[in-house]
């Protein structure tokens, strides 16, 4: 049942909005915030960074989020 949900037309197409959902966030913190290499070893810290790297990302957003709705009203 799993195999023929993920090989139907609406399992591909969820996949493909995953990846590109996924891919976006990425992008934006390799390239826009420079971030190039891990800086800290073994999986908590590995799990740490990246952590640190989605909350401020997030931060980011929301701040951009509320100065736009301040500006437009």
């Amino acid at each position: 049942e799993v195999i023929e949900n993920l090989n139907s037309t609406h399992g591909a197409l969820l996949r493909i909005n995953r990846s590109i959902q996924a891919e976006g966030a990425y992008g934006t913190i390799k390239w826009n915030r420079s971030y190039i290499r891990a800086r800290r070893r073994g999986l908590k810290g590995m799990f740490l960074e990246i952590a640190l790297i989605s909350c401020a990302f997030n931060l980011h957003k929301h701040h951009l989020k509320k100065i736009s709705s301040t500006i437009a009203a």
